[in-house]
């Protein structure tokens, strides 16, 4: 499965952006699909998760209660809503896909990845 990943930006704190991350290949659905961030000059960071289903997601604690993911299987397109944004929001957000029945935050049971979408939160 291939992943692009859009809808990064410029914005205030407070602000709200929808990120997207649009799969091309077979079997779309029978992936989970998490997010995961990184800020200039520090380690890749987990984000959010969700499993194939769309029945189970897991937030970082620094998001929890602010983003959402959520998952379109028609459009084979998994969303995250930003709210709130802070300035410590500010990333390189990648998506990425991994086909295990268990959802995992760990950066290196994901099988394939989307270039990145840069998303700035100015004070």
């Amino acid at each position: 499965v291939q992943l692009q990943a859009s809808g990064g930006g410029l914005v205030q704190a407070g602000d709200s952006l929808r990120l997207s991350c649009a799969a091309s290949g077979r079997a779309f659905s029978t992936y989970a699909i998490a997010w995961f961030r990184q800020a200039p000059g520090k380690e890749l960071e987990f984000v959010s998760v969700i499993n194939w289903s769309g029945e189970h997601t897991y937030y970082a604690d620094s998001v929890k209660g602010r983003f959402t993911i959520s998952r379109d299987d028609a459009r084979s397109t998994v969303y995250l809503q930003m709210n709130s944004l802070k300035p410590e929001d500010t990333a390189v957000y990648s998506c990425a896909a991994e086909a295990l029945v268990i959802v995992t935050t760990n950066p290196t049971d994901y099988d394939y990845w989307g270039q990145g979408t840069l998303v700035t939160v100015s004070s």
